[in-house]
């Protein structure tokens, strides 16, 4: 199969699911997780209609932005970890950052964006499941934390990305899901930027449409498997 043909099936499988689920029709966006891809690869998808890529790794990200910066209408998403000395490197090629957790983070993001560049997007990772191996803050804690990444000038916030840990059922991963859905519905009455839940991998891409997720991060399904 190629690059083109496995977008246009995932591309089929969160229409279905949407309707499944009652989502409006293109409600969920689709970001191509495109980490340890070649470019190649990137441009095969980009030249089937892909506009979103995600990337995990600060250094790759950064080579495949300056490679590809030829390209109108690409867009760049970190979701990966922020070390506080790559922040730089992130702030000034990244359209979206999903895995915002700390202030000192936001912070360093904000000043390090070029006044050249539009407002830099972000999500505040949450960690739903409460792993230790996993990044993002407990929800107790995101009060605050966008109240500080608010304060910030240079940032737009979007909204909230999680990465769960994986449940035996649908009605579990769905069961998982509701307090996070119930924080973004909350800070979207409050905020008016607030319009990005960024949830949803190849194994529970239906349980995060189900839970109202508007951008799902696919990278196997379309790339194949990582090398």
């Amino acid at each position: 199969m190629t690059v083109a043909n496995n977008l246009t099936q995932v591309h089929q499988q969160i229409r279905l699911l949407e309707t499944q689920y009652q989502r409006p029709q293109n409600s969920v966006k689709l970001l191509a997780v495109s980490k340890t891809k070649p470019i190649e690869d990137i441009l095969l998808a980009y030249e089937a209609g892909q506009r979103a890529f995600g990337e995990n790794y600060v250094q790759e990200a950064v080579d495949k932005h300056q490679q590809l910066a030829h390209l109108p209408d690409i867009e760049w998403h970190f979701i990966g970890a922020i070390q506080s000395n790559k922040s730089r490197l992130v702030a000034e090629s990244m359209d979206w950052v999903h895995t915002l957790d700390r202030a000192k983070i936001a912070t360093r993001l904000s000043e390090q964006r070029p006044s050249s560049l539009p407002t830099l997007n972000v999500c505040i990772q949450v960690n739903i499941s409460q792993e230790a191996s996993k990044s993002g803050i407990v929800l107790e804690e995101l009060d605050d934390l966008v109240e500080q990444v608010l304060s910030l000038p240079n940032l737009c916030l979007r909204g909230l990305m999680a990465i769960p840990a994986p449940m035996n059922s649908l009605a579990e991963q769905i069961e998982v899901y509701r307090p996070l859905l119930e924080a973004y519905q909350a800070l979207q009455s409050k905020i008016k930027t607030i319009d990005t839940l960024s949830i949803g991998m190849s194994n529970d891409m239906e349980a995060a449409i189900a839970s109202n997720s508007s951008m799902v991060r696919i990278g196997t399904a379309i790339f194949g498997a990582r090398i």
